[in-house]
């Protein structure tokens, strides 16, 4: 029989039993649009997470207060914190050849008010140079003057959500607005950049770190931001980071250094490893799809014994009689693979309309990876059937027995 002759009767028995092959065909679709569908959830969380790191800034150390191993004892199990971070921590790091820029970091929140209007807000106490290093943009006016950090000058930056909130359509340059129990001169707003891992930048009032300091009555840091001058300086500015603060701390290392590629990695291998899981678990439904290909053919073997005996009786050996019925698994693989592609791509894209802050994905290798699960569940589970049908006696599936 040839290759047109074979298909063309694969497809006339598929199409003989319609309710059927529509049964088979959802199943196989719905596990491929599963496969599909689920790894783009976990691609668009990977990306998602990357975007928010990439947000933070690039080439960034994060330095935290306390060590970072566990100790022993009742939980919570943390390493202990010797010394609090303080602003002249911070200025220290800026002696290590390998770093650019260092922007301490507090914060808090307290109400800012102004023409009879209040709400509670973020404060974020830093430096001009957190400017450049969480590549921020302005609005209106300017950034947080440069200069010494010690002192703290009542200018502050808005973000742009409470700049609306407060001021309405009027320029807020050169208020005085209210945060807490000091006063604050208005010299910036802003421009929109969204969320970076949970802190909106739209929703927060920039204010001098010393200023912050002098406003929560607290001297201690909530963390330092440290860029290196490049990608390849990051090893050697963490290293430099470490030997500063030991050498400040009486020797001690009580303090974390978090490298932004490192985290990034981390969250990377994490979210790939879920991805790759939760395909694997809808890859479990193609195999109950599977299944029921191979119960409905066995069905259909029982059903079609007359055929099958006509079949051999006219010459057709049994080889001829199993390339049939694994053609049919074959077709019916590729046809529910299609049509799973066709309800995956319906289903991503309600997603993105849904979500669009969301970066969902479609991996190159998860189509692919989809469509040959499903090729090769049909085929595996169509052999059975089809070496039953191939082994009938044809003397006595003519007489339908």
């Amino acid at each position: 029989m040839k290759p047109g002759d074979l298909a063309g009767f694969c497809v006339r028995s598929l199409a003989g039993y319609p309710l059927r092959t529509g049964l088979m065909l959802l199943a196989m679709a719905i596990g491929v649009a599963s496969v599909v569908v689920l790894t783009s959830l976990g691609e668009g969380a990977r990306r998602y997470v990357a975007r928010e790191f990439t947000s933070l800034g690039t080439h960034l150390l994060i330095v935290l207060p306390g060590r970072s191993e566990t100790t022993g004892g009742p939980p919570p199990l943390l390493g202990e914190t010797p010394r609090d971070l303080t602003v002249e921590d911070a200025e220290a790091l800026r002696r290590g050849s390998a770093v650019r820029r260092v922007a301490p970091i507090m914060v808090g929140s307290a109400p800012v008010a102004w023409g009879g209007l209040e709400r509670e807000v973020t404060i974020l106490g830093s430096n001009a140079e957190l400017y450049e290093i969480r590549d921020l943009a302005m609005a209106q006016g300017r950034f947080l003057p440069p200069g010494d950090i010690t002192r703290g000058e009542a200018v502050c930056v808005l973000g742009h959500k409470i700049r609306r909130e407060l001021f309405g359509n009027a320029s807020p340059l050169g208020a005085w607005v209210r945060v807490g129990q000091r006063r604050f001169r208005v010299i910036g707003v802003l421009a929109p950049k969204g969320q970076a891992l949970g802190l909106d930048m739209s929703d927060v009032a920039v204010i001098p770190v010393a200023a912050a300091q002098a406003l929560f009555n607290s001297a201690s840091l909530f963390r330092v931001l440290v860029q290196a001058r490049h990608r390849d300086a990051v090893a050697r500015a963490k290293s430099a980071v470490l030997d500063i603060l030991r050498t400040r701390h009486d020797g001690e290392d009580d303090v974390t250094v978090i490298t932004q590629d490192a985290l990034l990695a981390t969250f990377d291998r994490i979210l790939t490893a879920l991805t790759l899981a939760v395909g694997g678990i809808a890859a479990i439904s193609l195999a109950v799809a599977g299944i029921l290909i191979m119960n409905v053919m066995l069905i259909a073997v029982s059903q079609r014994t007359a055929e099958i005996g006509l079949l051999k009786a006219l010459g057709a050996p049994p080889n001829q009689i199993q390339r049939l019925f694994l053609g049919e698994a074959t077709l019916l693989s590729l046809a529910g693979a299609a049509v799973g592609l066709v309800l995956a791509a319906g289903g991503v894209i309600g997603v993105v309309k849904a979500f669009p802050v969301f970066p969902m994905a479609v991996p190159a290798w998860s189509p692919l990876a989809a469509v040959g699960v499903s090729l090769a569940t049909g085929l595996v589970f169509g052999v059975l059937p089809a070496r039953r049908a191939a082994h009938l006696d044809p003397v006595t599936a003519l007489s339908r027995r």
